[in-house]
């Protein structure tokens, strides 16, 4: 059974509304003016409001807006000896779904409820629909970024098992990346981009060969020229992945530099993703800091002194400002 709120300050249609609406099956509750009205709605449900236009205090408009703001499983029909055009364009916008006017028809007004209570379930199970679909995409949008996190990090873990010296090295520069990112008040999800991409940003490394990534010597030229190539290999393994960031660029450009001498594309400047250029700064300190095999650690004083040396000109001057911040101001350790 439906409960229908009926709120008119004239008893008589109060009455001759309850006699009509309860004779076919409806539970009445009757309201003589806005403020009983709200104090019935408190105190249970209703399915459909009735309410005239002109009452002492708030008007069945104002009402109308309350119910559709607060209990949105409610529909409401305006009642009113008004046939104005300008009141029936207000109740149109306070969201009601009809508009009788006095004397009005028994049968009109029965349709009109019929209709109107219809309506107002089409609606929630269509809203309720929507709000499980949604639901239902979220929770496979996360299955599917878990298992494409996992698969990405089972191929960075092939990569460092085939060049132990940089075991970590990927992670170290995503925590940094993502420390600078959020020094320099990027939005939560460019900070969670520059991760991702950072935790993979060497991918392409897959492509050399291990006794090149370990070779305790210098690289000759052709070496040298076979490491270059891991941005590209990289870039082209994920190209197709559809992140919600571009972090094939990122991987592909992060071995840019702000003056145009960097590699694979000689990109300059603003051309270079922002992005990109944090995770350059947060890969040049990272590995000047770290051991390698042909060489021991530089030291993080080091690795910050040529940052500075080159702010503006290789290294993009914010990230630079924001990474030497985070050491010497702020205790970042790449333990934390």
């Amino acid at each position: 059974m439906e409960n229908i709120l009926v709120v008119d300050d004239e008893e008589q249609v109060r009455r001759l509304l309850n006699r009509t609406l309860s004779g076919i099956g409806y539970a009445c509750t009757l309201a003589a003016d806005g403020a009983e009205a709200r104090k019935c709605l408190d105190r249970q449900p209703f399915d459909l409001a009735l309410c005239d236009v002109n009452m002492p205090g708030e008007s069945g408009i104002d009402l109308a807006r309350h119910i559709a703001s607060e209990y949105q499983d409610m529909a409401v029909i305006i009642l009113t000896a008004m046939d104005d055009p300008k009141t029936a364009d207000a109740a149109i916008e306070a969201g009601t779904y009809g508009y009788i006017i006095k004397p009005f028809n028994p049968n009109e007004l029965i349709i009109n409820i019929r209709n109107a209570l219809r309506r107002r379930k089409l609606e929630i199970v269509n809203q309720t629909y929507r709000q499980d679909l949604e639901q239902m995409v979220k929770e496979r949008t996360v299955k599917l970024q878990r298992a494409l996190e996992g698969i990405i990090q089972a191929s960075v873990r092939i990569v460092e098992s085939r060049d132990p010296y940089t075991a970590g090295h990927q992670d170290r520069v995503a925590n940094l990346a993502g420390a600078i990112a959020i020094e320099m008040n990027l939005r939560e999800n460019q900070v969670e981009g520059i991760r991702m991409a950072g935790s993979i940003h060497d991918l392409g490394k897959i492509s050399v060969p291990a006794e090149i990534l370990s070779k305790p010597s210098r690289l000759t030229e052709i070496e040298f020229a076979l490491i270059k190539t891991h941005p590209r290999v990289g870039y082209d393994i994920i190209a197709d992945i559809d992140f919600p960031w571009p972090i094939a660029q990122m991987v592909l450009q992060h071995h840019e530099r702000m003056d145009g001498s960097g590699y694979p594309q000689g990109l300059s400047g603003q051309d270079i993703l922002l992005e990109a250029r944090i995770l350059c700064v947060a890969d040049v300190v990272e590995a000047m800091a770290s051991h390698r095999p042909y060489r021991s650690a530089l030291g993080i004083d080091v690795a910050l002194k040529e940052i500075s040396d080159n702010a503006g000109k290789l290294y993009d001057p914010e990230a630079a400002d924001a990474v030497l911040k985070l050491f010497r101001e702020k205790g970042f350790t790449f333990d934390q």
